[in-house]
């Protein structure tokens, strides 16, 4: 377990006394508001000298405007020096082509069309960073940065709970964020909001520097954008050295399009959804995996026999251990973050059971609360839903320190009471055979996304009694239009390493893997591994000496295919048990008839494509159903050579997909 950083206390407890102590400072020193950026960048470089070293949160906290105009301040003198380290830079796509650029281009703009986009991204993307500026990222945007030789370089592999001590380490002398106002009160009470993640965790250093002399700028950029958060990220105005209150009217926050739920995530979810107890704590992600586990478990509590049926038909036989029930006590939520995932619980019943806390030395509790999260990010209804949320009910969710949410130290006791049962479900891209798994970078080095957390909550599985890590990967991928198998001999990479293996589940069932010798293991890999990588797996066990030459796999596990879990959920998906998307999507209905079928342009072979611009060539009439895509498209009457290329192979993959109602 990792031990604390040497400058933090309890995070809850020293942010109320050291923003305390700030608090008082600085009834002396009035903070400085401005709304022109320009003008609050020039006052923090005024204050903390030529050599910037920035920390920004992660995800949609960053101060964007500020963050432009320091930039723009440094790339014009290069006298100045600016170091800027964060996480989850959010970026809109490079489009791979024109078909791209029409489907995904008119939603972006829709979602979050006044976005600013960070100076630095085009810069790290064109590889002309100047030389006085260096970005450092622990997280990146999953696949955003696999090419950018500048940003591969400069990554920073670390887990999210060894963030805050890293930058007390560097030095840093400004720590800069987007802030929430108060929908009543305005500017007179503010919310650290969607990131007090480690700015929390930062408070006792920032008091420390102050204490000493050492030059340190706290600096928040307004947004009413932002939900205003209460409780642990409520903080005051007075805390802050430099406000910039923007003149214009606030920009859209980053607002990632949901993906849609494919059936291999409905069957690990399925799959998973055994194994969350009653009573207990959950952890879960972002992502369309993620999505369907919310689904699947609120079908288990307000439609058991659906639930039931749907693992029927999937072939599964729960254990004896197995839950199967509704959720009678409910869940708890301790997750580094906040998805829409947990309101959905919440609004199902299933999101109910509540902790509370002591006062600690008279100063401060842990809220009463549902859920515990450290950031968010999510669509603009989620944010939509908190930004109206009732006050009664915005109180059930706590956002607060990644080292309350992440970490056992500071009020263990109180943790292992609160943490029972906990199940920390989250995604990984690889497994090997012998239990190793590969959440953040490829084989060859290059960075997918990040370790963030993941470790943190594996670790914390083993360290709490009756918890358990729960990593879902899908058994295969389609990877230069062929088939492979995610399931693997041996990897490059590792996030999670074996000797913290537990559960890994897949489309086909779970691997139990705790406790469990190599040989064991390997065997438990192969029951959940495609069928179509099984011989090649078991050879490569055999030929290591992993497992003994006369092993045969049971007939039961010879039939891991996909096509199986296609026609064991493919119905239930066709009368609306198994959504394309369970928690709701901005996509209107065109948009989303269209993604199968670009998906399969993408990373579908040659074949497929040529097949497309083929079956596109037939001179039927379109359906209505496929002339609205078209339009949507803006090719439905084409103009010129170009358009009707792009129609012909759009109608086609339409065609092809079996968009047709």
């Amino acid at each position: 377990m990792a031990v604390p950083p040497a400058t933090i206390a309890h995070p809850v407890v020293a942010v109320q006394k050291e923003f305390t102590i700030l608090e008082e400072r600085h009834l002396a020193l009035s903070t400085h508001h401005h709304s022109d950026p320009s003008s609050c960048a020039k006052a923090i470089v005024d204050r903390v000298g030529r050599d910037l070293v920035v920390a920004v949160p992660i995800g949609i906290g960053k101060p964007n405007l500020l963050l432009n105009a320091l930039y723009r301040m440094v790339e014009n003198d290069r006298r100045l020096k600016l170091t800027i380290f964060t996480g989850l830079t959010l970026v809109r796509p490079i489009y791979r082509s024109s078909i791209e650029r029409r489907f995904v281009e008119p939603l972006l703009d829709r979602l979050f069309g006044t976005y600013p986009n960070l100076h630095y991204v085009e810069a790290l993307r064109k590889g002309s960073l100047p030389s006085n500026i260096q970005i450092h990222e622990f997280f990146f945007q999953a696949g955003a940065w696999m090419s950018v030789l500048q940003a591969q370089q400069s990554y920073v592999s670390m887990n999210y709970t060894h963030v805050a001590r890293h930058l007390a380490h560097l030095g840093i002398n400004v720590m800069a964020q987007l802030v929430a106002p108060h929908p009543k009160d305005g500017t007179k009470r503010l919310s650290l909001s969607s990131n007090p993640d480690i700015t929390l965790d930062l408070a006792p250093y920032i008091a420390a520097r102050r204490k000493s002399g050492q030059p340190i700028v706290v600096a928040g950029e307004i947004n009413s954008n932002l939900p205003f958060m209460p409780g642990h990220a409520e903080v005051a105005p007075a805390e802050f050295d430099a406000l910039l209150t923007p003149k214009e009217k606030h920009y859209d926050l980053f607002a990632p399009p949901k993906e849609p739920v494919p059936l291999a995530d409905y069957a690990m979810a399925l799959h998973t959804a055994t194994l969350i107890k009653d009573g207990g704590t959950l952890q879960i992600g972002i992502g369309s995996f993620a999505d369907a586990l919310a689904h699947i478990l609120i079908l288990r509590h307000t439609r058991n026999g659906d639930f039931r049926a749907l693992l029927d038909a999937l072939g599964v036989e729960p254990s004896p251990e197995a839950e199967l029930g509704t959720f009678r006590q409910g869940l708890y939520g301790c997750s580094e973050m906040l998805v829409d995932g947990f309101l959905h619980l919440k609004k199902a019943g299933i999101l109910k059971r509540r902790v509370s806390g002591p006062a600690r030395g008279g100063v401060g509790e842990i809220n009463d609360a549902l859920v515990h999260a450290g950031f968010f990010v999510g669509s603009q209804a989620f944010y939509r839903e908190l930004r109206e949320m009732a006050p009664t009910d915005l109180d059930d969710i706590c956002m607060t320190a990644i080292s309350f949410t992440n970490a056992l130290y500071g009020d263990e006791a109180l943790k292992r009471q609160h943490r029972r049962d906990a199940r920390f479900v989250n995604t990984g891209m690889t497994a090997t055979l012998l239990g190793a798994v590969s959440s953040d970078q490829l084989d060859d080095g290059r960075v997918v996304s990040g370790v963030g957390g993941q470790q943190d909550f594996v670790v914390m599985s083993h360290e709490l009694e009756g918890a358990r890590s729960i990593i879902a990967v899908r058994a295969t991928s389609r990877r230069g239009g062929r088939l492979k198998s995610n399931v693997v001999w041996t990897y490059g990479n590792t996030t999670v390493p074996r000797q913290l293996r537990d559960i890994i589940v897949t489309e086909y069932g779970i691997a139990d893997l705790r406790g469990k010798s190599d040989r064991d293991t390997i065997v438990e890999m192969l029951k959940v591994s495609d069928s179509s990588a099984q011989p090649d797996l078991l050879r490569q066990a055999v030929a290591a000496r992993k497992l003994e030459r006369t092993f045969a796999l049971p007939s039961e596990w010879c039939n891991n295919w996909s096509e199986r879990v296609r026609e064991a959920l493919g119905t239930m998906r066709a009368d609306g048990l198994l959504p394309l998307f369970p928690l709701g999507t901005e996509m209107t209905e065109a948009e989303q008839s269209l993604i199968a079928p670009l998906a399969m342009l993408k990373s579908g072979t040659r074949f497929d494509r040529l097949a497309a611009v083929l079956s596109g060539l037939n001179p039927r009439t379109p359906h209505p159903y496929h002339a609205a895509a078209l339009d949507r498209m803006g090719v439905r009457e084409p103009k010129g050579i170009k358009e009707r290329l792009i129609r012909t192979i759009v109608l086609g993959a339409l065609r092809r997909a079996g968009a047709m109602s």
